[in-house]
């Protein structure tokens, strides 16, 4: 810090972030579609327009076309100039934070709607990344089969499925993929990134409201990875064939019609998980070595 209290280097902030993705073309920012990257940095450049090159983003997980989260994180450097403007415009009021205009203005530009939140703004500990310092990213999946209401307030987030599942042989199904794998069979391939990943946990449970969720867990997921998991443990659910079959073709390290991608608007980011504040730097830079790839084997959700 100098005399005056204004930071000599960039201050990196940590976003806590909520959306519905039903009208959002994914994470990432495409020309000419809404996007939640692109409605989040369009708000940034608003309120920042007096003071430089307005912050991008760096997000833990870009998840796909229509899927939702409740947990995303991101992350944007400010200048000493933006860091200025922030806390000269926070006021001396007991409680003020310098985050709480910050926050009301981005939601208010990004999403009047309020189909995407900023929930929390925080100056992020040092060595803080949101795409490379994670430990795990979880993820959830609702699925209201032949046994299940259809409660209609629900029908954006949830799958309707018509015929009846065994979560059961689900389970036994989502029990074969856990662990340390190459699951290039469910992910969509991109050119030089990585499809091995740690599958930390997956599960199914019946709700007391009837609807089947499935819960994963992973250091991280790569391109449809969830929703092709999703998408086979609902085969095996359904009988058309068995959790070793399931094995076999994860295996098999390949692409495979003998399941269907589960959709999207079933899936949500609920959270991401990080390391003791004096581990975060460390852990970047053990991610950015082992995905040492292209796309830097980002998550995405979908």
């Amino acid at each position: 810090m100098s005399e005056t209290g204004v930071p000599q280097s960039d201050v990196r902030l940590r976003l806590d972030i909520a959306y519905d993705g039903s009208a959002f073309s994914g994470w990432a920012r495409q020309p000419g579609l809404r996007t939640v990257q692109g409605a989040l940095e369009t708000a940034l450049a608003t309120v920042f327009t007096r003071w430089g090159e307005p912050p991008l983003l760096t997000v833990a997980g870009r998840t796909d076309a229509g899927v939702h989260a409740t947990g995303q994180v991101a992350h944007l450097d400010l200048t000493a100039s933006q860091w200025g403007a922030l806390t000269a415009k926070a006021g001396s009021g007991p409680g003020r934070s310098p985050f709480d205009g910050l926050v009301r203005r981005v939601n208010g530009i990004a999403a009047p709607d309020g189909d995407v939140v900023v929930t929390r703004a925080s100056v992020a500990p040092d060595g803080f990344d949101a795409r490379f310092s994670p430990l795990w990213r979880r993820y959830t999946y609702r699925v209201a089969d032949a046994d299940a209401p259809r409660d209609p307030r629900r029908r954006g987030h949830t799958v309707w499925y018509p015929a009846r599942l065994d979560p059961a042989a689900m389970e036994r199904g989502a029990l074969r993929l856990l662990g340390l794998h190459d699951f290039a069979t469910f992910c969509k391939p991109r050119e030089g990134a990585t499809t091995i990943r740690t599958l930390q946990e997956f599960r199914w449970d019946r709700e007391p409201d009837g609807v089947l969720v499935a819960r994963l867990r992973a250091d991280a997921f790569c391109h449809s990875m969830v929703r092709a998991m999703v998408g086979a443990t609902i085969a095996v659910g359904e009988g058309r064939f068995d959790a070793e079959r399931l094995e076999e073709l994860r295996l098999a390290e390949t692409r495979t019609s003998e399941f269907k991608v589960a959709p999207a608007k079933g899936l949500t980011l609920t959270e991401v998980g990080y390391p003791a504040d004096e581990e975060l730097a460390e852990r970047a830079t053990q991610t950015r070595a082992r995905r040492g790839t292209p796309d830097g084997g980002g998550t995405v959700g979908g």
